[in-house]
Formats: structure tokens, sequence, C-alpha cells
């Protein structure tokens, strides 16, 4: 696995993300994928916890087919237009979370934004990840 996850027992627990991660390998930048389908169409623009995990969904099809899988992500960025919302789903979130990406949990942030590009989108979520041996 070309990520080791870090937390210093100084800092707090975390708890569904860590406080740093070491990468080695091919450096992948993901940009921001939104829950939309193939044709670039927001689905379900009324829900949060749908659009989280089309997003992630499309986020993994990107590392993917860039030789990677979910413990090869290093960092996610979240962003929402709907931070209250998001507190309120968090045990929908996580369970969509764990469905795609296991128990792995790189370093994350959170973000409230006033708005994002695509009309309709809730969350996007982009990633860095470490994949294969380092060139």
């Amino acid at each position: 696995m070309p990520v080791s996850l870090v937390n210093p027992e100084e800092l707090a627990p975390p708890v569904g993300f860590a406080h740093a991660a070491i990468g080695s390998g091919r450096y992948v930048a993901i940009a921001g994928q939104i829950g939309s389908d193939k044709t670039g169409r927001v689905v379900e623009p009324d829900d949060l916890v749908a659009q989280f995990r089309r997003a992630l969904d499309n986020l993994l099809v990107v590392l993917r087919a860039c030789g990677g899988e979910p413990e090869d992500l290093a960092s996610l960025r979240i962003y929402t237009t709907n931070v209250p919302g998001y507190r309120a789903a968090l045990r929908d979130l996580g369970a969509a979370y764990r469905e795609r990406l296991g128990r792995h949990f790189p370093a994350m942030a959170l973000l409230g934004v006033a708005a994002l590009f695509d009309v309709g989108a809730q969350i996007e979520i982009e990633g860095v990840a470490f994949v294969g041996d380092p060139q």
C-alpha cells in the first residue's frame, strides 16, 4: 500500500479521517467530482446522500482509471452547499462512504461553500492518491 496514515498521540483521536497521510508512488490529483451521470447531469438534485454516493462512485472511477484503489487515497476534500444537511445525514453518509472505501479514512476536509459550478450540485469531492511504485 503506497499510503500510510499518521495520527499523532498528541492530537485528539480522529473520527472518520486521518490527521495526515504519507504516500509513495505516482501522485494522482483527482478533480472535483459531483453527483452526476455520464452526461454530466446532476442526479437527484434534492438528495444530498444520493449525490454523495454518486460523487464517490465517480471519484473511484477516475482513481481506478489511474490504476489505483481506495486505499491509495491520501486525502479527500469534500465541498458542500449544505453543511447543516451534511451534519444531519452523517449516519447515511458514513454508510455510503464505508460501502465504497471501507474503513480507509485518509486526511480529509469538509468545506461549506455558497455554491458549486454545476446547478443542483450539493456535493463535490476531490482527492489525492499515490498509485503504484515511485517513478
